[in-house]
């Protein structure tokens, strides 16, 4: 159950819930809000409503906006990351590496909660908190690609990286144009071309002299 199923599922006045299910459905609410409204537009007073709490429940979990802010922030570039890691991890075949880190950021970007605009599009990036968690998950996934990048390639750290925050940075841009445009391409046709375009360019490093050599139909 998603955090805003969770807060559908908890909104009646009245309802005493664990600790954690009302934190998970204060999330949902603030989700709901944030998203809809961005942060500055946002007041703690249509969280508690959304959620169906009194403002003094919603501050028995979150001492203020921006701390409920950035619990929520928390909350969804670990799931990024986790989706990027799950998808390295999901196949020892290169393409369907790439094809899996690619499909990874498209259904970040489709996910019906829009929490990915909390972690992409914020309007909150000049606070301090925000910007490095942004910063900080950004890397965390380019530095997953590396690590596999590093490990099949004779391409040094460095090298690797750089590649790495190239393709992660274009899968999130073009994911988020793809969404924005409302284009008319299906998911995985959209996951297909930006795959052939990204494996055109990264099968042409060789596997590690150990390995033999990367061809573009091979693995």
């Amino acid at each position: 159950m998603t955090a805003i199923e969770q807060t559908e599922a908890a909104r009646p006045r009245g309802t005493r819930l664990p600790r954690r299910a009302r934190r998970n459905q204060l999330l949902g609410a603030a989700q709901e809000v944030f998203v809809a409204q961005g942060y500055h537009s946002a007041a703690m007073d249509d969280i508690a409503e959304r959620a169906g709490v009194s403002k003094p429940v919603l501050y028995q979990h979150f001492p203020g906006k921006l701390e409920l802010y950035l619990a929520l922030l928390d909350q969804h570039c670990e799931a990024l990351l986790q989706a990027v890691r799950t998808a390295l991890a999901s196949t020892t075949d290169n393409k369907l590496r790439v094809a899996a880190t690619m499909d990874a950021y498209f259904a970040y970007v489709e996910d019906e909660g829009g929490a990915f605009r909390l972690v992409f599009e914020s309007d909150l990036t000049n606070e301090p908190a925000v910007r490095e968690r942004v910063d900080r998950v950004s890397l965390q996934c380019a530095e997953a690609i590396s690590d596999v990048i590093a490990e099949d390639t004779g391409l040094s750290k460095d090298e690797s990286m750089l590649l790495a925050v190239g393709l992660g940075g274009v899968s999130q841009v073009v994911a988020r144009y793809w969404l924005s445009s409302e284009s008319a391409i299906p998911r995985d046709k959209a996951v297909a071309l930006l795959t052939s375009l990204a494996w055109r360019g990264i099968a042409g490093f060789p596997l590690h002299p150990t390995e033999g050599q990367l061809s573009a139909e091979g693995h």
